[in-house]
Order: structure tokens, then C-alpha cells, then sequence
């Protein structure tokens, strides 16, 4: 018998019957948990919530996707879209390999290559998208593109950045205080 992932076997779940798991370590701030919900409501569910299916209790507990889960929840635009239904992959394995599979999922996600990231604001950039647009669509904030725009050290980036006014250290300005005069009348 040939190997079947799980994928190939997608199930269509109501929401109420999938339950998180309590041993997740794994936690979103909100930024990116506005950006997967962005994602979300401009791709669709693209990526199947994994889960372990519970025969006794009729329910699907999440191995993998959580958030996922915690959107469709959290937003009624995408609940009422996605019918209360969510893309679910089963696999059948006891809890400590469930708990395995969790992890594995968790840090086989790896982080943005900041050199790479640079040289994808920079391309945004050069074909005319704003600060606006890319921190609209890629989730960052204003400094974040600042910062990956300085690592290419195109200057053509910063064309449109207002820079504000100069500061002056705190020790300098407190310098500057005690050499002013102070007139009593």
C-alpha cells in the first residue's frame, strides 16, 4: 500500500466541531494576527488546519493552525464567507506525537531573511508602491520599512520620507540648561 498524505484528504468541518488543544506554546502578537486575517480575507483559507480526530467526543482537536481557527472565530466577515466550515488535513497519532507534530509545525515555519525582506521593499519601491501600500498589504509599520529600506542603501528609497526635526541628546540639552543665566526680578 502507497503512503497517503494527509493533505489529499481534506475534510469540510463546521467550526464548532474543532476544539484547540491545551499544549500549543506557540502565541501571534497582534500585528500579525491582523496581517493572517488580511491574508485570510483576501486568499481564503489556503492551508488546511490540522487536526486529531476525536472518535468518542466527535470532535477534531487542532494540531496545527490555531490562528487559523481563532480567525474564522474572531471574524464574522470570514465566518459567515466560509460558511462556519473550516479545511481540516486528520492525522491519526497519540498525543505525545501530536504534541511532536505541534512543535515541528510551529518551528518549521523559520523567520524572514532580512537581507531578502530589504530587497522585496526595495523592488515595491522602485515599481511605485508607497510606504502606505506596503505597510497596508505586508503588515509592517512605518519603521520596520524605514529600517528595510536603510539595509539596501538605495537613497531613491527615501524620496518621499519626511524627516523630523533634529534632537538634542538629553545630557547635551541638560548642559545647555545650566549655562543659561537665571535673572531673579
Amino acid at each position: 500500500m502507497t503512503y497517503k498524505s494527509p493533505v489529499y484528504s481534506i475534510r469540510r468541518v463546521p467550526i464548532e466541531k474543532i476544539s484547540p488543544n491545551d499544549y500549543n506554546p506557540n502565541a501571534v502578537a497582534p500585528p500579525e494576527m491582523k496581517l493572517l486575517y488580511d491574508s485570510i480575507r483576501e486568499d481564503g483559507y489556503t492551508m488546511p488546519i490540522v487536526c486529531y480526530y476525536d472518535q468518542q467526543n466527535d470532535q477534531y482537536i487542532i494540531v496545527d493552525g490555531f490562528h487559523r481557527y481563532r480567525i474564522m472565530l474572531d471574524y464574522p466577515d470570514i465566518y459567515e464567507r466560509e460558511e462556519g466550515m473550516l479545511p481540516v488535513s486528520v492525522i491519526d497519532k497519540p498525543l505525545d506525537k501530536r504534541m511532536a507534530s505541534t512543535i515541528r509545525h510551529n518551528r518549521a515555519r523559520g523567520s524572514h531573511d532580512v537581507e531578502l525582506m530589504s530587497n522585496i521593499i526595495k523592488e515595491l519601491a522602485e515599481i511605485g508602491r508607497s510606504d502606505a501600500w506596503i505597510s497596508k498589504h505586508l503588515g509592517m509599520d512605518r519603521d520596520e520599512i524605514l529600517r528595510l529600506k536603510q539595509i539596501t542603501g538605495l537613497t531613491a528609497l527615501f524620496k518621499d520620507v519626511n524627516f523630523g526635526a533634529a534632537w538634542v541628546p538629553e545630557e547635551e540639552e541638560e548642559e545647555s540648561l545650566r549655562r543659561i543665566p537665571v535673572h531673579n526680578q
